[in-house]
């Protein structure tokens, strides 16, 4: 149990520092444009969208895909708020201001972090379906997980494990329907 107490707090501690440099760090407008549109983009409305083009070019198996990522993406959402309401972790804004993007998070805690989770459980399976479209689907789940701690709303620990839960819900619920 001491190790895994020293693990949480050397991960921690690392966490902090990378928040520290970040909080105060200015990036040029066009990665701060990016980061704010990639975590605007991971609210829901960029996988909503996804279903269009999936509904009018996604072949035979378009319901099977829509309903897929559906079910991947509404797993992550209970799996994430359960896990949030566990942890209690405090956001990286909520301790200290970051200097140039300050905007109130949609919750009050931090890990895991739910738009990394719905991001990978929906690009997984459609990338399995899709796999000409995989490294899209891949740059842009990476773009909102990094955009979460660009901003603040997260730190890198809560975005990994976000990233990794929802890959795996992902897998999952396309393996059991396929």
């Amino acid at each position: 149990m001491a190790r895994i107490s020293h693990l949480v707090n050397y991960v921690a501690s690392r966490d902090r520092r990378l928040a520290d440099v970040l909080r105060v760090w200015l990036p040029p407008r066009s990665v701060r444009v990016w980061m704010v549109s990639s975590s605007r983009a991971g609210d829901g409305w960029l996988w909503v969208a996804l279903g269009i083009p999936i509904l009018w070019y996604g072949g035979e198996q378009r319901y099977r895909v829509l309903a897929v990522s559906a079910l991947a993406a509404l797993t992550g959402i209970g799996l994430f708020s359960f896990l949030k309401r566990v942890a209690v972790r405090k956001r990286p804004c909520a301790i200290q201001a970051f200097a140039w993007f300050q905007k109130l998070p949609p919750d009050r805690f931090s890990f895991p972090s739910g738009h990394s989770m719905t991001a990978f459980a929906v690009t997984v399976p459609l990338s399995l379906f899709y796999p000409s479209f995989m490294y899209g689907l891949f740059f842009c789940a990476a773009s909102v997980a990094t955009s979460r701690v660009m901003l603040g709303m997260h730190f890198l620990s809560d975005v990994l494990a976000g990233s990794a839960i929802g890959a795996g819900i992902g897998y999952m619920v396309y393996s059991l329907a396929v």
